[in-house]
């Protein structure tokens, strides 16, 4: 008997069918974001840097994408090291602008049908995002939320550009498309006007949402944040703001789990939020000390979050991406360790004799619950998820290693 039928058999006596958890695995999405391949440069200005900062990556490792060539040769790599099913999530300053110089107000769909065309012939969605950082009209601190009305009007434009692009990949593509939009809105230090800010951002959202566009085709999210290099004292976007706009307005909300103090827990958010909101898009990184999107690991908090999902049976409703950026290693291996990690917490998730922990619960055996979930933190989940990645023809774990170390030597060095 194969490893695979043991791990199989010893689920089957928790009532867990292995290959029921394979099969729906099998078809959930996680969302790549494509900014880890060339540190958030984007390809506006070939021969500038960005500026206006809002966004930081550091290292300088060797082999970064420099173009749109490179990073789509570059994701075709990753998308053979990750099983399971995938979307890219592609940020606006990443549009095939053909070496012209195409401002964010300016951006149209046809600046991303070559990406539409590779995303259908590697046959995975897109996601994307309006890109409110890095500019000339983002060195105030204020995009969305400005006092200004010529930066405010340049930025409300920017947005609406984004969700027409959103729902033309998404009507395109046959695939909903996710538009999250993130702002770097504050300041360093203390702020006297902090109502009057928020009640602009409100203005400004209210604008950009006055159009409609079908939910198949695209779906906007607004991503809130702490506190941020250059906001310490003062961030407009802060989880409560969005979260009663997004329940109010009926939007996705995006906990990214980087963007809020390192003891609070994302995987308790998660049902706190869902009986209020349409639902969640969920950026998942590791943070370290501060908002540092380092590469997601399998760790306690990220296994308990995709446990929250699939508790709930919220599938339906939180959207899963990833978003770090990491120039200190390996950038190819990096963004495909990161999926790895989350679908291995899905997987593991899926494996939760759910309806007998929740009988435990409910009939007071509280001593038999806690029990049952020590002993599966042993159980052979890591057969099954080798076998997932047979079945997805990947290579399992060890041998995609060796596979990104082999990319890198051949094609990333070289550059």
């Amino acid at each position: 008997m194969s490893d695979y039928e043991l791990a199989k058999e010893k689920y089957k006596e928790i009532g867990v069918d292995t290959e029921s958890a394979l099969e729906l695995l099998g078809c959930i999405p996680v969302s790549l974001h494509c900014w880890q391949l060339d540190d958030v440069a984007g390809f506006e200005n070939r021969d500038e840097p960005l500026s206006g900062g809002g966004i930081l990556s550091t290292g300088g490792y060797p082999g970064k994408a420099r173009d749109l060539a490179e990073l789509l040769t570059d994701y075709e790599k990753v998308l053979t090291l990750i099983p399971g099913k995938l979307k890219v999530n592609i940020h606006a300053i990443y549009g095939d602008f053909k070496g012209q110089k195409v401002d964010r107000d300016k951006v149209s769909p046809k600046h991303f049908t070559k990406w539409i065309d590779w995303a259908k012939e590697n046959n995975v969605g897109i996601d994307f995002n309006p890109s409110l950082f890095s500019h000339p009209l983002a060195e105030s601190g204020y995009t969305l939320a400005s006092s200004d009305k010529k930066i405010r009007d340049f930025w409300i434009e920017h947005v609406k550009r984004s969700r027409e692009i959103s729902n033309h990949i998404g009507k395109e593509m046959g695939t909903v498309c996710i538009n999250n939009i993130w702002i770097p809105d504050g300041s360093k230090d203390t702020t006297v006007s902090r109502l009057e800010h928020r009640k602009i951002l409100k203005d400004s959202l209210d604008e950009i949402f006055e159009k409609d566009y079908p939910e198949e085709n695209m779906i906007d999210a607004m991503e809130s944040k702490l506190f941020g290099i250059g906001i310490e004292s003062y961030t407009v976007g802060s989880n409560e703001f969005y979260l009663s706009y997004a329940q109010q307005k009926g939007k996705l909300i995006t906990i990214d789990t980087g963007h809020f103090h390192p003891t609070e827990l994302i995987s308790d958010k998660i049902s706190a939020v869902l009986p209020f909101v349409k639902g969640i898009m969920l950026h998942l990184s590791r943070g370290v000390r501060w908002d540092s999107d380092h590469v997601t690991t399998l760790t306690e908090e990220i296994v308990a979050i995709m446990q929250e999902i699939v508790r709930a049976r919220a599938l339906d409703r939180v959207y899963i991406g990833t978003d770090y950026f990491d120039g200190s290693i390996n950038r190819v291996g990096a963004l495909a360790l990161g999926a790895r990690t989350i679908f291995k917490a899905l997987l593991f998730a899926l494996l939760e004799p759910i309806d007998m922990l929740k009988s435990r619960e409910d009939s007071g055996d509280l001593f038999g619950r806690l029990a049952l979930l020590e002993d599966l933190k042993t159980a052979p989940a890591g057969i099954v998820w080798e076998q997932f990645c047979k079945k997805s023809g990947i290579p399992g774990d060890f041998k995609w290693v060796k596979s990104a170390a082999e990319y890198e030597n051949e094609v990333l060095k070289k550059r």
